[in-house]
């Protein structure tokens, strides 16, 4: 049984807790023991989770926990410090998330730290060194690598049933947070939009076609479009496609959020679109066919793939989403800065 313990119970950190109870729920040996997060009386006492963003569905429901089961600490260094709990969910601002990642790791737990690990690549090395070091499972949140749909477009890419990729289009696209405003306004500490919106799909373009050897940014921060040169990218299934994508989060409040991918094989045509019922269609043969996918969201299918590689299913190296590749999309997105600034 793998004892979990999440650090700050803000939106994210709500819905981390939702996956592992129904995790829990449907047989995985895993149990939330702890939580911590400065406002917890608060917490308890009477905050829900929508479990919603405009069109973008979370899971997290209504979901908190029984006090008789989790222990609330208000300071994380508590729950780091109880022997009871053997990993822990990262769910806090990001310039917080690698002292609290440092001090889990030293403590001897297992880390799955949200996204993005951090905005420099020198402290997203270090974490990587420590758990090395340590051995222990220290994972990023890449939850669109376990998104029903997008999990689906990589098999189809790495088993070639469709025929090659000709070209792929990624739009993520919303109004600001309404929560943690302080937070989301401060670029200095979010990265922007640019980092905290569009590491989803860079990291995913990454994961389907190798580190870009080159890109081409336009735009702002807050919303621009990246072309990737693909061709001879370092990744086994390089198709040297169009590949773009676009990231925005200046619309006006009641736009929503849209999350979106065309990918265009030899063969057919994939289309995305998680506003939409079925979210996923294939379109070939003057057809256009829903495609049937697994339930539950990447959030639940990331949180299943952390427990069983604390339990000892899978090292470093073997976890879908690696703290190497934290590293190298935070490469991939400082490159995508430099060419926004310099035209």
């Amino acid at each position: 049984m793998v004892n979990i313990g999440i650090i700050g119970l803000g939106f994210m950190g709500r819905t981390h807790l939702a996956a592992y109870q129904r995790a829990r729920d449907e047989g995985f040996e895993c149990r939330v023991v702890a939580v911590a997060d400065k406002n917890v009386e608060a917490v308890v006492a009477g905050a829900s989770a929508s479990g919603s963003v405009g069109n973008f569905k979370t899971g997290a429901g209504n979901a908190l926990f029984d006090p008789s089961e989790t222990t609330a600490f208000s300071d994380a260094t508590q729950l780091i410090n109880d022997p009871s709990v053997h990993a822990v969910s990262i769910c806090t601002h990001t310039d917080t998330h690698v002292p609290l990642a440092q001090a889990a790791l030293l403590a001897g737990k297992h880390v799955l730290c949200e996204k993005p690990v951090a905005l420099k690549v020198a402290d997203i090395e270090m974490l990587a060194a420590l758990s090395a070091k340590q051995n222990l499972v220290c994972m990023p949140a890449m939850c669109m690598r376990f998104w029903p749909g997008w999990s689906w477009l990589k098999e189809r890419v790495v088993d070639g049933s469709l025929g090659k990729v000709r070209s792929a289009v990624f739009q993520r696209l919303g109004s600001p947070p309404d929560w943690g405003t302080d937070f989301y306004r401060d670029i200095q500490r979010t990265g922007g939009p640019l980092v905290d919106l569009h590491i989803h799909d860079a990291d995913f373009v990454r994961f389907l076609f190798g580190q870009p050897r080159g890109v081409i940014s336009r735009g702002s921060l807050m919303h621009g479009t990246t072309l990737y040169d693909t061709r001879g990218a370092a990744g086994t299934h390089d198709a040297g496609a169009h590949v773009m994508a676009e990231w925005g989060q200046d619309h006006h409040p009641g736009f929503g959020f849209k999350m979106r991918y065309v990918v265009v094989f030899d063969h057919a045509t994939a289309d995305f679109d998680i506003g939409r019922d079925p979210a996923l269609l294939l379109c070939r043969d003057g057809k256009s066919e829903p495609v049937t996918l697994p339930p539950g969201t990447g959030y639940d299918h990331e949180i299943r793939h952390f427990v069983q590689a604390v339990l000892g299913h899978a090292s470093n190296e073997q976890l879908i989403a690696t703290i190497g590749d934290a590293i190298d999309v935070a490469k991939l997105l400082d490159k995508e800065r430099a060419s926004l600034a310099g035209g």
